[in-house]
């Protein structure tokens, strides 16, 4: 089969989101290079792709909290013309409180949260800028803007994921590279047993099912949206999010403090 749409990276490929991501990816006419730890999984995951859309799918077994690991993906990156989607899925989340966390763990997530995802960033942008084309899909989540549950690492984590892709769409454009980013809520995967509350736990009303979060997440970036929330059922609650958010800038830094700070008479 031909190639249409070039290569597409996606980490955390080896089941949830990024492994639907992959099988979404490659129907729509891209080869796919997979990345994550367990080259078992990410095999399984390869073999019924292909299978099933005929196109090329190989794999990249790799640790991103690892160091020469991460290293190994940004060299690919850096080195490989045809990649044109990178899809930053990979990630760890926490769902215990900061007191109740290990910091040895909390580390790591940041390792694979930040680090990982600025790194492999850093190593594609460029190439897309060169090119005039090429997109990036950065998975953060609702608690970019509600860090208030769940950790407050990972909450912070995301954070930084929306900061940076909004920087980065910032300094991008004109370019014609895309910038996506993507605020799942609460997902069926995995994610909630490793990061210490099962998602049996949880309400079923407030659980999407990853196909559906992808699938409204690609509706998302095909008509050209910065950030989504497939939950967020009235989208005017973030444009009104943003708009106060636009409506400071400017207006932060000063060399007067603002009169309500000053010392009572």
């Amino acid at each position: 089969m031909s190639d249409t749409m070039g290569t597409a990276v996606v980490t955390g490929a080896s089941s949830g989101i990024g492994a639907v991501y992959a099988d979404r990816l490659a129907e729509r006419g891209y080869d796919l290079v997979l990345v994550a730890r367990s080259a078992d999984r990410l095999a399984d995951v390869a073999k019924r792709i292909g299978a099933r859309t005929g196109r090329k799918v190989d794999v990249l077994p790799a640790d991103l909290a690892d160091a020469s690991d991460l290293a190994r993906v940004e060299a690919f990156l850096r080195e490989t013309p045809d990649v044109t989607l990178l899809v930053n899925n990979a990630g760890l989340g926490g769902a215990l409180t900061l007191l109740e966390s290990d910091i040895d763990q909390m580390t790591s997530l940041i390792a694979l949260n930040v680090t990982a995802l600025t790194r492999l960033t850093y190593a594609v942008v460029p190439q897309f800028v060169a090119r005039g084309a090429g997109a990036i899909i950065n998975i953060a989540s609702i608690v970019a803007i509600n860090p208030e549950v769940l950790n407050g690492v990972y909450g912070g984590s995301k954070a930084f994921v929306l900061a940076f892709s909004q920087n980065l769409r910032h300094e991008l454009a004109g370019t014609g590279v895309t910038v996506q980013v993507v605020l799942p809520g609460a997902t069926a995967t995995d994610f909630w047993a490793i990061a210490g509350r099962p998602v049996e736990h949880l309400p079923s009303a407030i659980v999407m099912r990853s196909e559906d979060l992808v699938d409204a997440a690609l509706v998302g970036l095909d008509r050209g949206e910065f950030a989504s929330i497939p939950s967020l059922q009235d989208g005017r609650l973030f444009d009104a999010y943003e708009a106060a958010r636009q409506a400071m800038l400017g207006k932060l830094s000063t060399a007067e403090p603002a009169p309500r700070y000053r010392a009572a008479a």
